[in-house]
């Protein structure tokens, strides 16, 4: 903008001439003659640029004349060839011409010697016979012509007696006999089997009459109501006529206006049986596609052109099934659509694998023209469990489970109370089985692997309802609006360890039993043994690893549990009324250096911290019970979150950077000896504790480079050992966990909590620990992995 305005100012200076008055005052005679010269250099320019390319032009033309030179000479050696070739002929022709003229002579002279013999013979045998002659002749030539005019006259009355008799079979249409009459009358007439006159009347009145019995026999073959019978009897005759294509085209003709006829009145009923009907459909359609077929086979043989024909045909009945499959079956959101398309593909394969026998291979291009119809019967039923799935807190009580499914999930359902939690993973499970119940095995062997990807979304999606019943210490505008949305919240820590024991219990248990039938079926489905159905090609979409999909679900709760940890981690940190624990100000001017050595402990949040997680055992082992594997991977993240938040945290390591806050060597001691007391709450309740002993030693080493920046040396305040910092996290978790501490101490942790100046808000770096912790390596468990056995609902990089 200030350029523009810049480029709108600058006629204003006043040092800046205009041009017209420059051109006022130096317009001259010398500059006239400057810019005409200006104006012939410009065409000479031109000119030269010009002449350039005139000669680049005539000099790629000079370097293709070699290559047309070379062309020439090839072709007049070709040439030469040709000509010496000729001249070899002619003089060939030339000697052969001089010996047929000799030859000629030579005849010529025989010839005149025989014309005399032959003369003379002649005229003694004329005059020998001359009185005789004349007598006999006259005789013989009666006789002859008498019997000539016979013979005619018979050919003649036969022809028009054939062809009369030929019209009356016609005319009463008795086409069988005046079939057979004109293939008789062709074998034996010379004249109509290829060595007679081609032009002759005979034959085009012959031809006329065939014509005229191949259009009676297609009349008869496309009458509605015509039998079998007499269908075949009409085409053979077309076939002895030769017309074996017009044969064949109303054998498809008439048997798919039987099979148009057959369907148009099964149509009705669709409404009566909206989910079986497509069986009955099917079977009109593909039985009639193998009666064509077998027909075609015994009247036309095996000829490919014939085939082809057919396999044409039965595409184009298969289009009109599945088309009429889609307008007759129910609404595509609905359960029963579901079904319905299963049962579709179950009868319709299997009418497939029958018609293998008469080399008719339409399994794959049904599964063509079926797949957008269950894509969308898929899609549409997927996205209203989808809706169904999201709105948790709508309980419709009439769903029911098979107690298989109720009563895993009744053991985490801690009271009456929350019944939405129970009521939540009760109808997950319904709508999951529910869709799966409606699967057909041919429909699973087809789509079983697209099917199993969709259930795994919607627990994806069952996942995040479930997270947005978590309370957050946030108040963003998003979780404004999920507060107004759900009117169920987990808040106590019994229901949050209840919500995640129902989500491990859908992932770990009823969900691989729900779709138990589809994987059963699908490797059902590979076995060699099972006839012709190996034959029948699966999607790819079908393909899946079923251990893949159980690190799919697993992957959705290790994001339900982490996003429960950081949570839970963060409202124990963020406290109310403009209070935060975990503050760096508590390491800032810590004061009586003499009771620390004698009493060290940790600092208050942190002894909080374990009694938090203590009590949050306590209530894991109520809600959870029998899952203790569960418990201890959820309390091994807890610990794991503390050290990442603290790690990851940056005004919590701003405070040691700033000068208005005085550093004390007690402070880095305190520090380092909260560090190892995590670590040894993570050893002591048996977690894994490599992970979280890394991150610690991390933010150890960090702190004594940021104490020593501010001139504390770790050396010179004698900073005990690494020993003397473990030794005393152990004593100080003893004293607590046996209560040796004063009562105070652990009664009033709360009352005693720093206050924070103000409640830090929810900046950048709070907000990004979700991904911080997501991105760390697989989850806190796998460190574990050596020290006791791998659960089933571990991950693929902890099992």
């Amino acid at each position: 903008m200030e350029s523009s305005e810049e480029e709108d100012d600058f006629p204003t200076h006043e040092w800046i001439t205009p041009q017209s008055k420059i051109n006022s005052i130096y317009q001259s005679n010398a500059e006239k003659g400057i810019r005409k010269l200006c104006c012939e250099l410009l065409d000479l320019k031109d000119a030269v640029e010009n002449l350039c390319g005139n000669m680049h032009t005539k000099y790629q033309a000079f370097l293709r004349l070699p290559v047309c030179i070379s062309g020439y000479f090839s072709c007049l050696r070709s040439l030469t060839e040709y000509v010496y070739q000729v001249t070899l002929i002619s003089e060939e022709v030339g000697e052969m011409e001089h010996e047929l003229i000799e030859l000629q002579k030579h005849v010529s002279a025989q010839g005149i010697l025989v014309q005399d013999l032959m003369t003379g013979v002649c005229r003694e045998l004329e005059e020998w016979n001359q009185d005789n002659s004349e007598s006999l002749q006259a005789e013989e030539d009666s006789q002859g012509n008498e019997h000539q005019d016979l013979l005619v006259n018979e050919v003649d009355y036969h022809k028009m007696t054939f062809l009369e008799n030929v019209d009356v079979l016609l005319a009463e249409h008795r086409v069988d006999e005046a079939l057979d009459a004109l293939e008789a009358e062709e074998r034996n007439s010379p004249e109509l089997n290829g060595s007679g006159d081609a032009s002759s009347t005979y034959k085009s009145a012959f031809i006329k009459r065939k014509v005229m019995l191949e259009d009676q026999l297609i009349e008869i073959a496309e009458q509605p109501s015509l039998g079998v019978k007499e269908l075949k009897s009409a085409l053979c005759g077309l076939l002895k006529l030769g017309k074996g294509s017009s044969a064949h085209q109303l054998l498809l003709k008439a048997y798919g206006s039987r099979l148009n006829k057959s369907v148009e009145g099964f149509l009705p009923s669709c409404s009566i049986y909206p989910e079986t009907f497509s069986v009955t459909l099917s079977k009109l359609v593909f039985s009639t596609i193998l009666l064509t077929a077998k027909e075609s086979g015994l009247l036309f043989g095996d000829n490919p052109v014939y085939t082809n024909k057919i396999v044409r045909w039965a595409e184009c009945e298969l289009e009109s099934f599945v088309k009429l499959v889609k307008e007759h079956s129910p609404p595509s959101e609905m359960v029963s659509a579901l079904r319905a398309v299963s049962i579709c593909v179950q009868a319709s394969l299997s009418h497939c694998s029958l018609l293998e026998s008469k080399d008719l291979k339409l399994s794959k291009l049904l599964m063509v023209l079926l797949h957008p119809y269950v894509e969308e019967v898929l899609e549409l039923n997927f996205r209203r469990a989808r809706r169904m799935v999201l709105d948790i807190t709508e309980n419709d009580k009439t769903f029911s489970l098979s107690p298989r499914f109720v009563s895993p999930l009744s053991s985490v359902a801690v009271s009456s109370s929350d019944s939405e939690l129970l009521d939540s993973g009760m109808k997950f499970m319904y709508i999951v089985n529910d869709i799966v119940e409606q699967l057909t095995p041919a429909a699973i062997d087809q789509y079983g692997g697209n099917i199993l990807n969709r259930i795994s979304q919607l627990f994806d999606k069952y996942v995040d309802a479930l997270m947005k019943s978590l309370p957050s210490p946030s108040e963003d505008d998003n979780l404004i609006e999920h507060k107004e949305v759900l009117t169920f919240r987990a808040e106590t820590d019994a229901q949050q360890l209840a919500l995640l024991g129902t989500a491990f219990t859908v992932a770990d248990e009823l969900l691989p039993m729900a779709v138990s039938k589809i994987w059963t079926g699908k490797s059902e489905g590979k076995d060699p043994g099972s006839g012709s159905s190996e034959n029948i090609v699966s999607t790819s979409s079908s393909s899946i690893d079923f251990k893949e999909w159980r690190r799919h679900l697993q992957h959705s709760l290790d994001k339900l549990r982490d996003h429960f940890c950081l949570q839970y981690v963060l409202n124990f940190i963020y406290a109310r009324e403009d209070r935060i624990r975990l503050d760096a100000r508590i390491y800032v001017k810590m004061q009586g250096e003499d009771l620390w050595e004698t009493y060290p402990l940790p600092s208050l949040p942190f002894q909080s911290l374990f009694s938090k997680f203590q009590q949050l055992a306590t209530v894991a082992g109520d809600v959870l019970l029998g899952k203790e594997k569960i418990q201890k991977i959820l309390l091994s993240r807890l610990t794991e979150t503390v050290v990442m938040w603290l790690s990851d945290e940056q005004e919590f390591w701003d405070v040691f950077k700033d000068e208005t806050h005085p550093l004390q060597p007690l402070g880095l001691q305190q520090l380092i000896l909260d560090m190892h007391f995590i670590v040894e709450i993570a050893v002591f309740g048996g977690y894994p504790s490599r992970h979280v002993h890394q991150i610690a030693s991390a933010i150890i080493a960090r702190a004594i480079k940021a104490f020593s920046d501010r001139g504390i040396d770790p050396q010179s305040s004698e900073l005990p050992p690494d020993e003397w910092f473990v030794n005393t996290a152990k004593t100080a978790l003893n004293k607590l966990i046996l209560g040796t501490s004063s009562a105070s101490e652990v009664s009033d942790i709360d009352e005693h909590i720093i206050i924070h100046d103000e409640i830090l808000s929810d900046s950048d770096d709070t907000a990004s620990c979700p991904s911080s912790i997501a991105s760390s390596s697989d989850s806190f468990a796998s460190a574990n992995m050596g020290e006791s056995e791998s659960p089933t609902f571990l991950s693929d990089s902890e099992s």
